[in-house]
This record gives structure tokens, sequence and C-alpha cells, in this order.
């Protein structure tokens, strides 16, 4: 037993050495290794910081470890008054956005799949021009409007902005979906006697739903991140927890901003455990 542990050990040291590790899986795995490395260091090293920080009553920078650990500012920002209706907000206002974009794309995106018509090509490139320019740009833009039909500060204003971002995804994914069934399908529905609109909600939109749900997260998770265009069309009437992190980042120690960012995280990460059978290489296909 001894000397089967110290075997494990010798093992073990031997590939901690870099040069031995090297040789051992060869330089397309090294490379392969270091690239992985750099990736996990990049993604999740602000995710730990950020746990960190959270739970640290104390923190002065440069100090890598907190000075003291607690819940200090997760009472404080869990005591906000402010904090359960920015949250009821931000929950409301998605779920809207993903109502009517569904409503709004998923015709478009048939559409587009199915039929042959001038400047088809055009339109396609139209729904990603929302995100081809600076945001605050645009939302600028859009505000002057607003203020024309006394939309600023409303509810209504805050879902238009929120549904214009979500056309890319509510487009291009459900038509990538759409076009992965084949007509023949469909024309056998029609040649039994099914109508056009029967034949969409009977075959099609049911085996479109992976995309169609992929395209739903995503639109569900980018309007509770949404906060420029929200803080300019819907301050101060409209708060969602998206521009409560800016007051939070601004007004409080970084700490406050940790816990405030942690709760944004939470409805993201259960969201994607409760759908993630959706989320597939398959389910996202653009053809």
């Amino acid at each position: 037993m001894k000397n089967s542990l110290n075997e494990r050990r010798i093992y073990l040291f031997k590939y901690l050495n870099l040069k031995r590790f090297y040789y051992a899986v060869g330089k397309k795995g090294f490379i392969e290794f270091i690239i992985s490395i750099i990736f996990l260091l990049f993604f999740y090293a602000p995710l730990i910081n950020a746990g960190m920080l959270a739970f640290a009553n104390q923190y002065f920078y440069p100090d890598i470890l907190p000075g003291e650990w607690g819940f200090k500012w997760w009472e404080f920002i869990l005591g906000r008054d402010n904090l359960i209706q920015s949250i009821f907000n931000s929950f409301l206002i998605a779920s809207l956005v993903t109502i009517v974009s569904l409503l709004i794309c998923i015709p478009a995106a048939y559409a587009l799949a199915r039929f042959d018509f001038k400047f088809k090509e055009s339109i396609m490139f139209s729904y990603l021009l929302t995100n081809a320019f600076p945001k605050m740009g645009l939302y600028v833009s859009i505000a002057i409007i607003f203020y024309k039909f006394n939309l600023m500060g409303s509810y209504l204003g805050v879902i238009i902005i929120h549904v214009i971002n979500s056309i890319m995804y509510m487009v291009w994914l459900p038509m990538g979906a759409f076009r992965s069934i084949h007509k023949q399908q469909e024309e056998a529905a029609r040649d039994v006697g099914a109508t056009p609109l029967q034949t969409f909600f009977n075959i099609s939109l049911p085996m479109a739903i992976p995309g169609i749900a992929v395209s739903s997260i995503f639109t569900f998770l980018g309007s509770m991140d949404e906060s420029q265009g929200t803080l300019l069309v819907g301050f101060p009437q409209v708060k969602t927890m998206a521009t409560e992190m800016y007051a939070i980042i601004m007004d409080f120690p970084i700490t406050a901003g940790a816990v405030f960012s942690l709760l944004l995280i939470i409805p993201s990460l259960i969201i994607i455990f409760i759908f993630r059978k959706y989320i597939t290489a398959d389910a996202i296909q653009i053809k």
C-alpha cells in the first residue's frame, strides 16, 4: 500500500515537470493544454474573484485575499428596499420581451426559411444591423423618437428596446431550425388534407422547437442583462437588476457589486440548467 502511494506520487511529480510533460503528450497536446489553461483562467478567474469578494467584509486593493470574511454585504444588498422590485421588473420585462419576440420573429423566420422572394438576402442581413453598431448610439437615436411618442420612462419603451436587441437571435436561430426540416414532411401533411396553418402548427413548429427554445433562452437572458438601453429609456421609472448594478457599483464598495453580480448570475444558471437539453450544436445550427 505504501509502495503504491509512493509510485503515484512519483508519477504525479514526473508530469508536474513541464519539460517531461511536453515530451509525454507531444507538441500538439502541449499547445492544446496551454490554450486550455489560458481559456480557463480567462473565463473562470473573474467568476472566482467575484465569488471571493462577495464573501468579504473588508477588502483592500492590491491584496489577493480579503482582510475579513463574512456576509456583511449580502445582508446589505438583500436588505435594500428596491431589490425585490428590480427583480420583479427584470423577470416581467424579460418574459414579455420573449413572448413578443416569438410572436413577431417566428413567422418571419419561417418565411425566410421556406420562401424565395426579392431582397431576401438583404432582409436577412438587416437583422444583423442592430448588433453592427455601438448600442449607445442606437439607443440615443431611438430615444429621440421615443420622446415624441411619450415612451421615455415607460415599460413599453423598455420592452421595444429589448425586442430590437433580440431580433437577430429570434430570426436567425429559428430560421436555421426550420431549414433543417425536410419539405417532404410538410408536403406529406398537405397531401392528406392539412391546411397550411395545420401543417405549420402540427409539423413544422414542433420539429423546430429546439432551435426556438435556444433563441428564447438567449432572448430572455439578454433581456435580463440589458442595462444601457433600459437605463437610457426607462430610468428612473423602470428599474431592473441590471440598472441597479450601476447604482451599486458607483455608490458602494466592489464587494457589494460582487454580491449583486452573483445575484444576476443565479437566474441565468437556473434557466440554462432547466433547458440544457435544448442547448446543443444541432439546435443552434444555421444552414
